[in-house]
């Protein structure tokens, strides 16, 4: 698969997953108390929706966002200007497995809808270096909501993401890693749809006719478009769910 082509896809949207800055908001209230000055890291940032608006509701943090793909970036930095939060925010392009920053350099991790890419353990498991002592982590993670999902459900996220767990599952895995589950909850369908995936059916349905043809983008955008029709019909039965923890 072409990664350029998923990036070309994704680089249109507002967000490049579920989220809302309620959400965010909700989730960084939570985390208490930071430092003044806290630095906080935020991981496969995209185009940084939530990057923002942590800087918006944090006058005293800095922010540093990470993704692998630098368009990306140029978009987040390009929005921070227009928004007057340039001086909270700084980005670097690196992946997530191979991030380029010193043992307890932060006071909080922040990753939305992205964790996944690297692996739910590998991800609490790695990450935690770059985390200070009694620093926090908050980050969205897909999670069933019933014991009994639907075969369509099932069989969609044994192809997407087959490490999709209930959330007394996932919440194990944290305390596992060496973390203190601090609260979750999950994120509305609403959360899933304004900033998302509204936005997603016109872009795939503005750009097929440009990659008629490639098999890589036909690929993705036939596969996305069965993901938006699962949850459409099983939002009740999976989601995502934001944990937030403590080293």
């Amino acid at each position: 698969m072409d990664e350029s082509v998923i990036f070309e896809i994704f680089e249109e949207l507002p967000r490049q997953g579920p989220g809302s800055n309620k959400c965010t908001e909700k989730a960084f209230d939570l985390l208490r108390p930071l430092p003044s000055g806290a630095r906080i890291l935020d991981i496969g940032c995209g185009v940084g929706m939530q990057t923002l608006h942590l800087a918006s509701i944090c006058e005293d943090c800095h922010i540093t966002a990470a993704d692998v793909y630098q368009p990306y970036l140029d978009k987040l930095l390009e929005k921070a200007a227009e928004e007057g939060l340039s001086g909270r925010i700084s980005t670097v392009c690196a992946s997530m497995n191979d991030l380029p920053f010193k043992d307890e350099e932060f006071d909080a991790i922040w990753c939305e809808g992205a964790i996944f890419v690297i692996g739910f353990e590998k991800g609490l498991d790695y990450w935690k270096s770059f985390l200070r002592e009694g620093g926090f982590m908050a980050l969205t993670e897909a999670a069933w909501f019933t014991e009994n999902p639907s075969e369509e459900a099932l069989q969609f996220w044994q192809e997407a993401y087959p490490d999709i767990k209930s959330i007394p599952e996932t919440e194990k895995e944290i305390v596992a890693a060496g973390y203190t589950v601090i609260d979750t909850f999950r994120l509305p369908a609403s959360a899933w749809w304004d900033d998302y995936y509204d936005h997603f059916e016109r872009r795939l349905d503005s750009i097929e006719g440009k990659f008629k043809g490639n098999a890589d983008a036909e690929s993705v955008i036939e596969f996305s478009r069965k993901e938006i029709e699962v949850f459409r019909e099983h939002s009740d039965e999976y989601g995502y769910v934001f944990f937030i923890m403590q080293k």
